[in-house]
């Protein structure tokens, strides 16, 4: 599980660059997927092998009358959500009151804190930081989120205090039951789905948004294969949310998409595709989990109401196009049957091994369809691919150039990939290495082709002469 890390300060301390900086795409995997929108409270990131949920709280303001007084609920829940809490300062600001009384309530909390020092380019960091000792959290950590100096550091220090993540473990769990996530808007009908799914009520259903308060973990058999259940709050707008619980139960839902093997993301018929499912989405795809669209409450739609439906889908989620979509009824049981069907042969995708010689042969395939661009007048050369990972399929992909594959090209490869492998339900990354010209910066070193070139030449010299030779002895 992805381990959370809240930031926390008074207004204007910079809490959102840091969030912004923290969040950004740290890897080299292809995730150009267009239409995605992201909800800017809660995110994701990744610092070399290490992934982490990052959460920005809203500003506190601390005075005489005490920070308990004035803390926002929202607040106080992702603290008790955290793993980690990085408090953050203003080093232009100083030492302030409503820093003093910010870190006394964290250090009532008992979780672990650190104190971060911002906006320290404009004078010497040490200097700046060194008045914030009084403040009894430790070694303070001076940065400048802004242009990202001292980040990395910090995140260093924040990720070596957590435990590491037992992957292993977790797929070899995997590996005899399938976990599934059901997951979506409030109100769109999860719960009532894994009531139809276990054939009796299990988790609360009531038609008010809100009722999942936390994610449930329900074991189950069907079929002769074991599942695991998962069924998550709902994650709604976040001018919408008014309770702190409801608020940050969206963590859960994160983690629960992170632990998941297959998702299963339920829209509303009704509602039609909106934002916020766009964005859960996203959550999905960075996470790089197998997906099953479920769309809930068919019954009931007239034809035009149906069409409409699915032209909505085609306009609005053209970048899932590799997940199966599923026409539902919850209440019904109307083909909620169908969707294991679909969630197997995901988590089978996803879990695929292929040779190199099966990729390399597919790679060059698509190479002989469609050849790569050319950049500054030289063709891009895509030697050779063999499989980097799985849960999701990762293919990586050698050759020349390969920084410079446009992103359009790169779509054109998964998709070949994905159709050629047959591979159902679950997204396909590609990474790309470029080998390194050991000739480069080196003067009067002929090249292989050169040297080959060079050697025929010679031959060709040799011959004739003794032809010249011969012809003199006669």
């Amino acid at each position: 599980m992805k381990p959370v890390i809240a930031l926390v300060g008074r207004p204007n301390v910079g809490k959102s660059t840091l969030f912004n900086y923290l969040t950004r795409s740290r890897d080299a995997l292809v995730a150009d997927m267009p239409g995605l929108t992201r909800d800017r409270q809660y995110g994701t990131g990744k610092v070399g092998e290490r992934p982490y949920i990052v959460v920005d709280t809203g500003g506190l303001s601390g005075d005489e009358q005490g920070v308990e007084a004035l803390m926002v609920r929202q607040v106080q829940q992702a603290v008790d959500e955290a793993h980690v809490v990085l408090f953050l300062v203003d080093g232009r600001d100083g030492l302030t009151a409503g820093d003093e009384a910010i870190a006394r309530w964290l250090r009532q909390r008992g979780k672990e804190v650190v104190l971060v020092v911002n906006k320290t380019d404009t004078g010497e960091p040490s200097l700046l930081a060194a008045e914030f000792h009084a403040l009894g959290l430790g070694e303070p950590v001076a940065i400048a989120a802004v242009h990202g100096r001292g980040v990395p550091r910090l995140m260093e220090r924040v990720l070596a205090a957590l435990p590491e993540e037992e992957e292993e473990e977790a797929e070899e769990e995997g590996a005899d039951r399938i976990k599934v996530a059901i997951v979506g808007r409030p109100n769109v009908g999860k719960s009532t789905l894994v009531n139809r799914i276990l054939g009796e009520e299990r988790v609360v259903v009531f038609d008010m948004p809100g009722t999942t308060r936390d994610s449930i973990f329900i074991p189950f058999e069907r079929d002769g294969q074991d599942y695991t259940l998962i069924d998550t709050a709902g994650v709604r707008r976040r001018s919408r949310i008014d309770e702190a619980i409801e608020k940050f139960s969206v963590i859960k839902t994160l983690q629960a998409i992170e632990e998941a093997n297959v998702v299963v993301m339920v829209l509303d018929a009704r509602e039609g595709i909106s934002e916020q499912d766009a964005t859960l989405l996203g959550f999905v795809l960075d996470a790089g989990r197998a997906l099953v669209l479920a769309v809930n409450k068919w019954d009931g739609l007239s034809q035009d109401q149906r069409d409409n439906v699915r032209r909505e889908l085609d306009l609005k989620l053209p970048f899932m196009d590799f997940a199966k979509l599923h026409y539902i009824s919850a209440l019904h049981g109307t083909g909620v049957g169908e969707l294991f069907g679909s969630v197997k042969r995901a988590y089978a995708s996803a879990l695929r091994k292929f040779s190199t010689p099966e990729l390399t042969r597919l790679l060059e395939s698509a190479i002989a369809a469609h050849q790569p661009p050319l950049v500054g007048g030289r063709r891009i050369k895509l030697r050779y691919a063999h499989q980097g990972g799985k849960n999701p399929p990762l293919i990586v992909i050698h050759g020349n150039q390969t920084e410079q594959v446009p992103n359009s090209y790169q779509r054109y490869l998964i998709n070949f990939f994905r159709e050629h492998l047959k591979l159902e339900g679950t997204p396909v990354r590609i990474e790309f290495k470029s080998g390194e010209n050991p000739y480069a910066g080196k003067k009067n070193v002929l090249t292989p082709r050169q040297v080959q070139k060079r050697k025929r030449m010679v031959a060709h010299i040799k011959k004739a002469e003794k032809k010249r030779a011969r012809k003199k002895k006669m």
